[in-house]
């Protein structure tokens, strides 16, 4: 019989789930609170849309836990990115500049926009975008220009402009992977030098703090996610945080199709989206929200169990595989832990060992230039982003309540 070389790691996964013979997943629901129960009370009440007690009361629980003044549900993630770049102003032909290392749902909600991605390599640490090759792609790519936005305004507003292109440069979204906080304050700060909005991608980051506050709530907007592979989940949700209230009133009018309230008449006033959460998926947040404190105590615990597991793994060469822990002066919800291995070859070995023998593992994802869609687009080196995409893979990573 051939040897399986990381037999090892394919033990003590088994043993840290407890699950000696059976298909382990990358990361299932879990659903053990009053899901049930609310749904069945959505059900009975008829409101089972987009309006309804628990889209309000999901929303209210979400601000609440993250400190965003207010919160918005979408029907996705993706959608929620796609209306919050319409917010800050993001039109068709501008630049959008995110990181090359992400989820394709980024890359595409730039698009939807008519806008041009632009892509960035990231910090090894973080695995989101790096503050410093933003701001050196900004100096040597960016000229702020004087415009008048507005035909009565005084002072002229200072634009920032591709100077090989020609376009503005219309906002930064940052990510942050896997749930580990990006240096979101180094990234606003240079972006505050060349007057550009920051939306944060911070889709997988429920329940991860920066110093101490929520991710998703440092840029103008920031946007979560509930997709069901998520640490909470409404099925498929999304959602939008916001300080700025007036804005936050903007995005539910938007996503109701622009309606303008009237007790018969269908009035519009401008184009909307059909982007509304219904109810019956909100009751489901509203209940996985209220597990979310037991859910990251049981997720820290697994990140601990596996960190001390990799700390003294060695392979037959010599080589250790790493344990992608949470950055400094962060607060990790560990959405998916982590592994960095010695090579690309070695890589695609531990991925076919470990899923041939029922563990589901995933390699991070294909670099957007490395797409067909986005292979033309604007980047820089990409040096640290292409050396992570060889060799980062993510591990069983479900919640285990009886690591409470």
């Amino acid at each position: 019989m051939k040897e399986i070389k990381y037999q090892k790691i394919i033990s003590i996964i088994r043993e840290i789930f407890n699950n000696p013979e059976g298909f382990i997943p990358l990361h299932a629901p879990v659903f053990n609170g009053n899901e049930k129960k609310y749904l069945e009370e959505c059900i009975d009440s008829t409101f089972v849309s987009s309006v309804g007690k628990f889209v309000d009361q999901f929303e209210e629980k979400v601000c609440e836990y993250t400190g965003a003044n207010k919160a918005v549900v979408c029907v996705n993630g993706t959608n929620a990115l796609h209306l919050a770049l319409k917010l800050v102003g993001v039109k068709r032909d501008d630049e959008v500049i995110t990181q090359a290392l992400t989820f394709i749902a980024t890359a595409n909600a730039i698009s939807y926009s008519g806008a041009h991605p632009v892509f960035l390599d990231v910090d090894s640490e973080t695995m989101g975008l790096s503050p410093e090759k933003l701001e050196r792609w900004l100096k040597q790519n960016v000229e702020l220009r004087e415009v008048k936005l507005e035909e009565n305004q005084v002072h002229p507003h200072l634009q920032p402009v591709n100077i090989k292109t020609g376009r503005r440069i219309a906002a930064v979204v940052p990510m942050h992977t896997f749930g580990h906080p990006c240096r979101i304050e180094e990234i606003i700060a240079v972006c505050k030098k060349f007057n550009i909005e920051v939306v944060e991608d911070a889709a997988e980051s429920i329940g991860s703090f920066y110093k101490d506050k929520h991710t998703g709530t440092f840029g103008r907007i920031g946007i979560l996610s509930f997709n069901g592979n998520k640490t909470i989940t409404t099925g498929g949700g999304g959602m939008l945080l916001f300080n700025d209230e007036a804005l936050a009133s903007k995005a539910k009018h938007l996503t109701t199709q622009a309606k303008v309230p009237h007790p018969w008449e269908f009035r519009h006033d401008e184009i909307g989206y059909n982007y509304r959460m219904p109810n019956l998926n909100a009751a489901v947040g509203l209940a996985q929200m209220e597990q979310l404190p037991a859910f990251l105590i049981a997720k820290r615990k697994l990140a601990e169990q596996y960190s001390s597991f990799f700390l003294s793994f060695i392979n037959k060469k010599g080589n250790p595989i790493l344990f992608m822990n949470e950055p400094k002066n962060c607060h990790s919800s560990y959405w998916l832990n982590a592994i960095l291995l010695p090579s690309k070859k070695e890589t695609e070995l531990f991925l076919k060992e470990t899923n041939q023998s029922g563990i589901m593992t995933r390699p991070i994802w294909e670099l957007m230039t490395d797409l067909p869609m986005f292979h033309h687009c604007q980047k820089d080196d990409l040096t640290i982003s292409r050396d992570l995409a060889d060799r980062v893979v993510n591990i069983p990573s479900s919640v285990i309540l009886t690591n409470i």
